[in-house]
């Protein structure tokens, strides 16, 4: 009896050994790994926020990474605030778009990504980090602690309201929700509507209390907010092919080694361009759903909203570079 219960004794001094090395072993495994939070203010539905959830599955399934997602503003619904944690050196990868960092940032040409009309074509942000153009704005925004890693096409925005709008002249004095930077601004001061700036989780309520006529947004994130419920028009001017312009803190991406940047880099580089051709294949069965929920699409004429902001160029009202939009495309076609 005395020697079973010292064989069961030393077992069982064994295997709590084994159990306490084991998860010494696996504790430094983890410890090893590199973690990273992906924070949106998208519902989880979006193209944008699957996007960011392949991204981080990807990353942990190479063993080099400990990736979460935290979308829907859990971490916070204002953009501008999770790219100044990231900027702090929180290790954050954000999706904002190029108004926004432009702003934010001091950095006016960039505005040329996401102004009114110029860019129209999904395909051209496949090619744009591999431009010199790119490059120069990469550098710029690395001396102000972001490393800018790549565009994702995230849909074209479009007008929701509570009243019709089939031209120019329907939106003027109506309060719309809107980007709150220059291209944002410069929007409504050539389309005659006043522009309110405010985080999107307002959007709904303010539009459900009256104190908005609208906002403009791409269809995903309004069939994702459920805007039919308040917003019951909606006009295909797609004045903004809008970009998700995902972005981290300098301090996190040189912290990695070589290699890790370089498959981290890849990796979102891939499923930007994926998951850009998935939401663009995506859009119609949102607009679809919003007539199935009574909405009332209007197909105005695009060439009358162009032409309503062509004093935002002719007066560089966003303050480009001389010759930007000529060596944009040129470098886009090389």
């Amino acid at each position: 009896m005395k020697k079973r219960l010292l064989v069961l004794t030393v077992l069982a001094l064994s295997c709590g050994f084994l159990f306490t090395s084991c998860n010494k072993k696996s504790d430094a495994a983890s410890a090893a790994k590199i973690p990273v939070t992906f924070a949106g203010t998208e519902a989880a539905t979006t193209g944008q926020s699957r996007m960011m959830q392949a991204v981080a599955d990807r990353l942990n399934e190479t063993g080099r990474f400990n990736a979460t997602v935290q979308v829907a503003g859990a971490l916070s619904g204002d953009t501008d605030a999770l790219v100044t944690q990231a900027k702090l050196g929180i290790s954050l990868v954000v999706p904002s778009d190029p108004g926004r960092l432009a702003s934010q940032f001091k950095i006016p040409d960039l505005n040329i990504l996401m102004a009114p009309y110029i860019l129209t074509d999904p395909a051209a942000l496949k090619k744009l980090p591999d431009t010199k153009l790119f490059k120069e704005w990469q550098a710029e925004l690395e001396k102000q602690g972001i490393v800018y890693i790549t565009n994702m096409y995230n849909g074209f925005r479009c007008f929701y309201t509570t009243t019709p709008v089939n031209s120019v002249a329907d939106l003027s004095g109506l309060r719309i929700r809107g980007f709150g930077n220059a291209i944002g601004n410069n929007l409504a001061k050539y389309l005659g509507f006043a522009n309110i700036g405010i985080s999107w989780g307002e959007v709904f309520p303010g539009i459900q209390s009256k104190t908005l006529d609208g906002c403009e947004v791409q269809v995903a994130t309004a069939d994702g907010a459920r805007l039919y419920e308040v917003a019951k028009y909606l006009a295909m001017t797609k004045h903004y092919m809008l970009q998700s312009a995902f972005v981290c803190s300098s301090t996190f991406y040189n912290s990695m080694s070589e290699s890790d940047r370089a498959l981290f880099t890849k990796i979102m580089r891939e499923a930007a361009v994926e998951y850009g051709a998935i939401i663009e294949s995506e859009e119609s069965k949102y607009y679809d759903n919003m007539r199935n929920n009574g909405v009332t699409i209007a197909d105005v004429d695009i060439a009358e909203f162009q032409k309503a902001v062509d004093g935002l160029y002719q007066n560089n009202d966003l303050g480009f570079s001389a010759g930007l939009k000529d060596r944009l495309f040129k470098e886009l076609a090389e």
